[in-house]
């Protein structure tokens, strides 16, 4: 008989700052965030810690009081990493492992670790290596502190290279190596881009783990993988869809998600192609989070940047199943109605008024309303198929329950 295996987390430590731009309460939306992205990667989350800082400490990002108070538990706690919700500087970094003694990470190395466990492809795991030298090539100095550095000037000037330079040198190399490897494959998906033919091409965006591959998997009948976890898929899955006699393309792209790593912005672009080439965007937002709007304007903001903001868009509000509003009672005077305590009712007339008929409220896991949603996509795709080839339209009847 197999024994079962007890999954081994890696003790934690998160760290977050309060300034002008993050309050309170949204340090601890962001710290939540983090504990889920620690939990994906394999780490227990311990411990908090939060200091009020306007300008970060240039050598430790938090002061030396707080330090010493983080230091304190990690001693005594046999911590494994520490965690900070913002990014750091090299010089930080390092300064930070000298005084804790363990392992220190920022929110950009976490999420790098998260899509190098999780991409499955070549070209994925393509994608997180170039990402992952590109963030380690400032912080080499760290690496080599047991190393005496060489002094440079005359007479000091040897027949090799420092260590540090040599390696430098070596990630350099690989960097270059993993662009013109990522160029070549670049090319090769844009040629089989170009030989889908005309087929209208529908593209699922939206924050990390919100329910995109769940309903990919409804909608097209595949077996993407899905997972209560951020991140769960890297890799563009595209399946040829029909809804009654009506094909299209449909895919599935990587989860966006706040303050999301410059360096993967860069070395997904050809992902995020699939979003750019893309006729319709279905806007795949989890209803269920209480901070769904905030993901709604951070998917925005990155379809800003990648300059896809104009593109015909529905929003698709998933998880309609585990909506629970908070209440109020009847004789509290004092409270106020804010976001957090709406119906689904009320939300769905407020996205109405938002974005006119251009909502959709669904359950992907449980197959709520989907048969609205099916007949909302069917009336999308068609116009854009029949604008596009408007001598066939014939082929597709403006109501669904006609086939």
């Amino acid at each position: 008989m197999l024994e079962k295996q007890n999954i081994e987390y890696e003790k934690s430590v998160l760290i977050g700052v309060i300034n002008s731009q993050q309050n309170e309460t949204k340090v601890t939306e962001y710290l939540d965030e983090l504990e889920f992205l620690t939990y994906t990667a394999g780490g227990e989350v311990m411990a908090r810690f939060v200091q009020r800082v306007e300008v970060p400490n240039p050598k430790t990002y938090i002061g030396s009081g707080k330090m010493e108070e983080v230091h304190q538990y990690v001693k005594a706690n046999d911590i494994g990493s520490v965690i900070f919700d913002d990014e750091l500087s090299p010089a930080q970094q390092n300064n930070i492992e000298k005084l804790l003694r363990c392992k220190i990470l920022d929110r950009t190395g976490l999420i790098l670790d998260i899509f190098a466990q999780r991409a499955q492809t070549s070209y994925a795991r393509t994608q997180v290596e170039l990402a992952q030298y590109e963030y380690l090539l400032p912080r080499l100095t760290g690496l080599w502190t047991h190393l005496e550095r060489q002094r440079g000037g005359i007479g000091m000037r040897g027949p090799g290279e420092t260590e540090i330079e040599t390696d430098r040198r070596i990630v350099r190399d690989r960097i270059s190596l993993l662009k013109k490897k990522l160029t070549k494959i670049d090319k090769q998906m844009e040629t089989q881009r170009g030989n889908r033919g005309a087929l209208v091409r529908v593209a699922l965006v939206g924050y990390t783990n919100v329910g995109k591959s769940t309903l990919m998997n409804v909608i097209s009948k595949s077996d993407v993988f899905a997972e209560n976890k951020l991140f769960a898929t890297l890799d563009t899955t595209v399946r040829k869809v029909v809804i009654g006699n009506l094909p299209f393309l449909l895919s599935d792209t990587v989860g966006f998600i706040r303050k999301l790593p410059t360096q993967l912005v860069e070395s997904f672009k050809s992902t995020l192609d699939e979003v750019r080439e893309a006729d319709l965007l279905l806007h795949v937002v989890d209803i269920s989070h209480p901070n769904f709007e905030e993901h709604i304007e951070s998917v925005n903001k990155i379809l800003g940047e990648i300059k896809c903001a104009d593109k015909k868009m529905i929003m698709v509000f998933n998880k309609i199943d585990q909506f629970v509003p908070e209440t109020i009672e009847d004789d509290d005077l004092v409270t106020i109605k804010t976001n957090v305590h709406y119906t689904l009712d009320e939300w769905k007339k407020t996205w109405y008024n938002k974005v006119g008929d251009r909502a959709l409220f669904i359950s992907a896991l449980n197959r709520e309303n989907l048969d609205d949603f099916r007949k909302r996509v069917y009336d999308e795709v068609r116009d854009i198929h029949v604008t596009r080839f408007p001598y066939n339209n014939f082929l597709y009847p403006e109501n669904l329950d006609e086939f």
